[in-house]
């Protein structure tokens, strides 16, 4: 195909639209998404239920249709014609944005092959609302998503992440909290700082922080609910044993770092980050110890 056909084949054919939905909270919808998604003639969700439920809050009568991990290779190629044929489609996920751990990726490729407009309506991101609440570096990082089912695959991604300077994102069932929470301490290092958030954007919403193993230890005895995303410190460049020699004590640390050179406030706010703690931790130990 010549670039000619090709773009006349573009301007006849109609926009694949990749939209987010709310990942918890319904006011997270934007209002050109809640306009898109009642002006187009057909949506394909990945759960034509709980799509429909969303579409009902907000008044929209839009015909759906069923696009899933199940059946995107029989799907997809019917949902290209659809668009080549010059109708406009939204593509939704349960949760979030469509593409991202979901076959939204798949029809977005299969789009752009065939010469098709491929379009954003940006909005709700669960690994990203935890990324920039998390405490831990949003300048770099990666998003592993799930972890492949079997201990063995879930260790050959990890040992591909491992010694990655940036930070890791990675989301987990609450049934599978525990088994995961196990791979990352034994793949990762138990000394890993982590913030693990659930129920983002929910009532219940909550951040827990701390350490892998750490978290490990407190989700042993306490039952995980909600779906959760895991932001998880990257590689330091100091082994395990490097970290369990360096010093544990708030109060020593932070006085090594003022013997170097930084102001009490810098020592103190690098203390808490090495340690996993929160700087108002820190402070109370240099109180208690000065008294």
């Amino acid at each position: 195909m010549n670039q000619e056909q090709d773009e006349q084949k573009k301007d006849g054919a109609g926009t694949l639209y990749l939209c987010a939905t709310p990942i918890g909270n319904l006011e997270d919808m934007t209002y050109r998404a809640v306009r898109m998604l009642g002006e187009v003639p057909l949506i394909a969700a990945e759960d034509t239920r709980h799509t429909r439920q969303l579409l009902t809050h907000f008044d929209i009568h839009t015909k759906l249709t069923s696009y899933h991990e199940h059946n995107k290779f029989t799907k997809g190629p019917e949902l290209i014609d659809w668009l080549l044929s010059g109708h406009d489609l939204i593509c939704v996920s349960d949760a979030g944005l469509p593409g991202i751990c979901d076959p939204g990726s798949h029809l977005a490729q299969l789009a752009i092959e065939a010469g098709i407009r491929v379009s954003p309506l940006p909005g709700c991101n669960a690994g990203l609302s935890a990324l920039i609440c998390s405490g831990l570096d949003t300048t770099r990082f990666t998003f592993v998503g799930f972890l492949p089912k079997t201990a063995k695959k879930q260790q050959e991604v990890l040992a591909e992440v491992r010694e990655h300077r940036e930070t890791l994102i990675f989301y987990e069932a609450p049934h599978h909290l525990k088994g995961t929470l196990r791979q990352l301490v034994s793949g990762l290092g138990g000394s890993r700082r982590a913030a693990f958030g659930r129920e983002l954007t929910k009532k219940f919403e909550e951040f827990r922080r701390g350490t892998l193993q750490q978290l490990l230890d407190f989700y042993e005895t306490h039952e995980p609910r909600g779906e959760y995303v895991l932001i998880v410190e990257g590689f330091s460049g100091e082994t395990e044993e490097e970290r369990a020699d360096s010093s544990e004590d708030p109060v020593e640390l932070c006085q090594q770092f003022m013997a170097n050179g930084l102001s009490k406030k810098e020592a103190m706010r690098e203390t808490a980050k090495k340690l996993g703690i929160s700087r108002r931790d820190v402070y109370a130990a240099l109180l208690s110890a000065e008294s």
